[in-house]
């Protein structure tokens, strides 16, 4: 009975993020902190549902990077980025699952203006601003820093305006993957500056998991 209620309660927590805006996501889960652990169990249920978990690939390919690169994890769950590997990677969620993870809205993290060489978003673009997400990325890259981005399959409608999209603030696209069945990945570098009035809004689709 406890995780039909919880997986309920996570199905409602996920519809709502998709209708917030980072800093109201943020105020809810520091009133109730509880709610934040049901929804990341049952977010990670879900994946482990998956035949490969996009932050796996995420964590072998930040392995392969020299060891004095820094990294800024957007929306990272309980750390696992950080735990996992040598590099120094500053992590960043809405509540401190664990003590690696520094608490904060990630339209505003505590970093240096050009001061990371990687930013990542493993499936953590939700919400209803997810353009100051992908400018903040920019913010704390320094230039030529690599961007990654894990996201459903389901999510993104139209994959090359979603590209379009993302470079409009300021990157420029190295690679994509569609080949994994659940999710896609896109790696991009950072090629100037966000102007905020280049920007083309990011557009995503919300992602409902089905009762089972």
């Amino acid at each position: 009975m406890k995780s039909q209620l919880n997986e309920a309660r996570f199905r409602f927590l996920n519809e709502q993020l998709y209708t917030l805006t980072g800093p109201e996501a943020f105020s809810m889960f520091q009133e109730d902190q509880e709610s934040f652990k049901v929804y990341h169990e049952g977010f990670q249920s879900q994946v482990s549902k998956w035949p490969v978990n996009p932050l796996n690939i995420f964590i072998n390919q930040v392995k392969k990077l020299p060891k004095t690169h820094t990294i800024a994890d957007f929306g990272c769950g309980a750390a696992e980025l950080a735990q996992s590997v040598p590099q120094k990677v500053h992590s960043f969620d809405l509540v401190p699952l664990n003590k690696f993870v520094t608490v904060c809205d990630i339209s505003k993290v505590p970093l240096p203006t050009k001061s990371m060489d990687v930013a990542v978003f493993c499936l953590s673009l939700m919400g209803t601003n997810l353009n100051d997400y992908v400018a903040e990325a920019n913010r704390v890259l320094q230039p030529g820093g690599e961007l990654k981005i894990a996201e459903v399959e389901s999510r993104i409608a139209n994959s090359q305006n979603f590209i379009t999209q993302i470079e409009s603030f300021g990157f420029k696209l190295l690679e994509k993957e569609t080949s994994h069945k659940m999710f896609h990945l896109f790696y991009f570098n950072k090629v100037k500056p966000c102007i905020k009035s280049a920007i083309q809004d990011v557009e995503l689709n919300p992602c409902i998991y089905k009762r089972r």
